[in-house]
């Protein structure tokens, strides 16, 4: 009896993870790739998005290979922060996510973002095939017209994406000290304060009013 029940026993868990392993692969993962202005921000907003799994920051739409957070700061390469974002399209849409991605920043400042100016701060949207070029287009028209017309974010197709330096990767959630003008503080508060500072959230909800992102 002790080695049926030993047999049972595992035939059960065997069947439980089978069914955890079906499902887990049943799933269904796309990516998406914003760029918002400085990619820690974007990436602490995704990250609230119910259906999101992960989000990398990194670089894309340049010409340089594989270049360093310098050298995209300093200018001349054409790339923008990026922010690829790993999702569940049974929870959320590509079209849901670009939806909520306007709301996040301010898509009528074509010469950055907030305090951060430049080409590696503008804001795009990477499409990556027919059908997320459609949705993001038919989302961005909906999003000019809620705007009256004044929407500059370029929609544009996807390129290699270079993951940035594992230091820059969730930001906002370090605890490591870093020195700062705001004094020796930890990345996740140097993150905040300069988040403040910049003006980010009280600019997308003076453009958005009641439709700014929520989870600002």
């Amino acid at each position: 009896m002790s080695t049926l029940k030993s047999i049972l026993l595992f035939a059960a868990l065997t069947l439980a993870a089978s069914l955890q392993i079906g499902t887990a692969q049943a799933r269904d993962i796309k990516t998406a790739t914003f760029a918002g202005g400085c990619y820690w921000c974007l990436e602490a907003d995704m990250d609230r998005v119910n259906g999101v799994i992960e989000t990398i920051s990194g670089f894309m739409g340049g010409t340089v290979a594989d270049p360093t957070y310098k050298q995209v700061t300093k200018g001349g390469t054409g790339h923008y922060e990026v922010v690829k974002v790993k999702f569940d399209a049974d929870v959320i849409s590509y079209r849901e996510l670009v939806d909520i991605f306007w709301r996040t920043v301010d898509p009528t400042d074509a010469g950055g973002q907030f305090c951060d100016r430049g080409d590696s701060y503008r804001t795009a949207v990477f499409v990556k095939g027919a059908g997320q070029k459609e949705a993001a287009t038919a989302s961005k028209e909906a999003a000019d017209a809620a705007l009256g017309g004044k929407i500059v974010t370029q929609i544009l197709p996807s390129g290699p994406f270079y993951r940035t330096k594992a230091s820059h990767q969730n930001y906002y959630l370090s605890k490591k000290k870093v020195i700062t003008r705001f004094g020796v503080v930890t990345q996740a508060k140097a993150y905040k304060k300069y988040r403040s500072a910049c003006g980010r959230d009280k600019r997308v909800r003076a453009v958005w009013g009641t439709e700014a992102y929520a989870g600002l």
